[in-house]
């Protein structure tokens, strides 16, 4: 959702008796974590509707999505934090922004979120940065659609399967939301996480039947429709033989499966270079069995341009592109300039 006239009038401060067109520095504003989350909690399907247009103008080339920088420490390789610069570019959008997410897996153990992030959106007119956004939630919301849509394209079944959960962290949980809001409905879910205590927790926040398993493998033999979403650092489900034709995997954490995997099945990515770096699943598996691994990706999907293979695994394995995270800023901003939750920073500039 893009910034109309009223809402550009809004995002600068005009001095009364300024002649026509002349614009005085913008007003910065600023919405928080809580603005943020209730806005994309209560707007899934709008919220997938967003992401499916950002991925089908970016497969059109109207937007810019270059690679994404990884700073990363010596001293600490666990941690990391990553710019994507993108911009949103369509007939009804037009918007520039960067997302700067940090990695940080130690904070698990102080009580704090793993991730957190904020968006800093552009002004297209001007250049000037406009508003910024907490941006934790964006980056769930905008992964946890991207995985709904996959679901939707790969799987079709959306009744009577099975689901299976590899990881019972925040984006998980944005994941069943996201497919709750787009009507999907399980007989039964398994899950798994390294912390036991963390998945019977995560399993009995969701009605219906639900189970804790052992192992990964476990999840697998027994579900349809799996979603690993894990903070692996390097493959360790490399068991071939345990995925089926029947199997839609949304391999939201990009470094779960191994080559033999991923060789056997249908890969769809979000962008075919974008989903090679940073030693992804799919990035070592292509370096063994070539680039012909790759299907295609998600827009061609949603284009009509592909079909899902019924005779192999359907894996979704999407490296996450900045253009994602400003159209779904953008949308966020919008509603909450409309609706008087964002903040004004007057003398920002």
């Amino acid at each position: 959702m893009g910034v109309d006239g009223m809402e550009l009038l809004r995002n600068f401060d005009i001095p009364s008796g300024s002649s026509a067109g002349k614009q005085s520095n913008p007003v910065f504003k600023v919405v928080t974590g809580t603005t943020v989350s209730d806005i994309i909690d209560s707007r899934r399907n709008e919220l997938r509707e967003v992401v499916c247009g950002a991925y089908l103008r970016y497969h059109q080339g109207l937007s810019t999505n270059p690679e994404s920088h990884f700073l990363k420490f010596p001293d600490r390789p666990r941690d990391r934090i990553i710019a994507l610069p993108a911009r949103d570019h369509g007939d009804e959008v037009d918007r520039a922004g960067i997302k700067w997410i940090s990695s940080f897996p130690g904070n698990l153990a102080q009580g704090l979120p793993r991730a957190s992030a904020v968006i800093i959106l552009n002004d297209m007119a001007t250049g000037f940065p406009v508003a910024c956004l907490e941006a934790s939630a964006i980056s769930a919301g905008r992964t946890a659609a991207s995985a709904a849509l996959a679901a939707r394209e790969l799987h079709r079944k959306t009744e009577g399967q099975v689901l299976g959960v590899i990881g019972c962290g925040p984006i998980a949980r944005a994941v069943l939301g996201q497919l709750e809001a787009d009507g999907w409905s399980f007989r039964r879910t398994v899950v798994h996480d390294l912390d036991a205590a963390r998945a019977d927790a995560f399993r009995r926040g969701f009605a219906g039947e639900t189970a804790a398993v052992s192992s990964a493998a476990a999840v697998v033999e027994e579900s349809d429709l799996v979603l690993f979403a894990t903070t692996a650092s390097e493959p360790y489900f490399l068991d071939a033989a345990l995925v089926k034709p029947r199997h839609t995997i949304l391999h939201i954490s990009l470094r779960d499966l191994g080559a033999e995997v991923l060789r056997h099945a249908q890969n769809i990515v979000d962008d075919p270079v974008h989903a090679l770096r940073e030693k992804t699943s799919m990035g070592l598996s292509v370096e063994l069995h070539g680039d012909s691994l790759i299907s295609g990706t998600l827009a061609q999907l949603m284009a009509g341009e592909m079909e899902p293979d019924a005779a192999r695994p359907r894996i979704f394995s999407p490296f996450g592109l900045g253009v994602l995270d400003i159209a779904v800023a953008d949308f966020v901003y919008g509603v909450a300039v409309s609706t008087g939750r964002a903040q004004n920073i007057l003398d920002f500039y």
